[in-house]
């Protein structure tokens, strides 16, 4: 975020934040979310903290709350309306219907009063993970993730990377007939078919490919069991061990300079840093 901050700074850019599974997850003492001119929270039903669906936006820019709030809104001045700033409503902008029901909200608000609870048993059962699966990465079956000294994660997922992607193909489908639902992640935004429409990267991403072929995530939740753990853990060893150890642990792709070819402005550019 540092690197990013500076280049916009610099450049003049607008920073805002994918934070969609960033609660209870900070960097350097500084919650996620919190760094750009805005972000975008998920609440989906696959978030620590979810309503079924819809999100939040996050906005640290002060220049843009109050055109924020008039999207929100259906592109009304409704809400200062209601505060009493106005006489009456009328629609002044674009907008649409953005607004949980009641319903949602109520359930969404019982979730984030409990998110300092969910975040610690799902901390702790990434923990329990971490300390079963280090034989494995010892073994060189595998290797288990690294979190920086400067960052606090909110154990979200917990992932294994493999020797290659033909080992992780084959480890997903013998892990689902020993009844683990363990999957991949998701497919690198460069390489989707929307990515390779709308955008480009200036120059190829090796190491995001070859994570991507090579990582499986396995079952979170914050009830998960010791034994149901366990059980995850017993099959993953029993699926890798006959596939034999990593060839290179903890090796990445040699990255080669090259010039990258100018970026036509109608063109975003996306896609993690190699």
């Amino acid at each position: 975020m540092d690197a990013i901050l500076e280049i916009a700074e610099r450049r003049g850019l607008v920073v805002i934040e994918d934070a969609a599974q960033a609660l209870h997850a900070a960097f350097r003492g500084k919650q996620l979310g919190t760094f750009g001119d805005a972000a975008a929270i998920s609440f989906h039903e696959t978030k620590n903290l979810m309503s079924g669906e819809g999100g939040a936006l996050v906005v640290n820019n002060p220049g843009w709350t109050e055109r924020a709030e008039i999207i929100w809104e259906k592109g009304t001045n409704r809400a200062a309306f209601a505060r009493g700033e106005i006489a009456r409503y009328t629609w002044v902008d674009l907008g649409s219907s953005f607004l949980p029901s009641e319903l949602t909200a109520a359930f969404l608000l019982a979730q984030l009063e409990a998110g300092a609870d969910v975040t610690a048993q799902r901390l702790f059962a990434w923990q329990r993970y971490h300390e079963a699966l280090a034989p494995l990465e010892a073994a060189g079956l595998l290797i288990r993730p690294t979190v920086p000294a400067e960052c606090r994660h909110n154990g979200h997922i917990y992932y294994v990377l493999t020797r290659d992607g033909a080992t992780r193909d084959a480890a997903l489908l013998q892990l689902r007939e020993q009844n683990v639902m363990a999957v991949m992640h998701y497919v690198p935004l460069h390489s989707s078919p929307a990515g390779r429409r709308f955008a480009r990267t200036p120059t190829p991403l090796p190491i995001t490919d070859d994570l991507s072929s090579r990582l499986i995530r396995l079952p979170l939740y914050p009830s998960i069991s010791a034994q149901e753990q366990a059980h995850v853990v017993g099959a993953l060893e029993r699926v890798l061990a006959p596939m034999g150890c990593l060839a290179r642990p903890h090796a990445s792709p040699t990255l080669q300079p090259r010039t990258a070819a100018p970026i036509p402005a109608e063109m975003g550019v996306f896609g993690s840093a190699d």
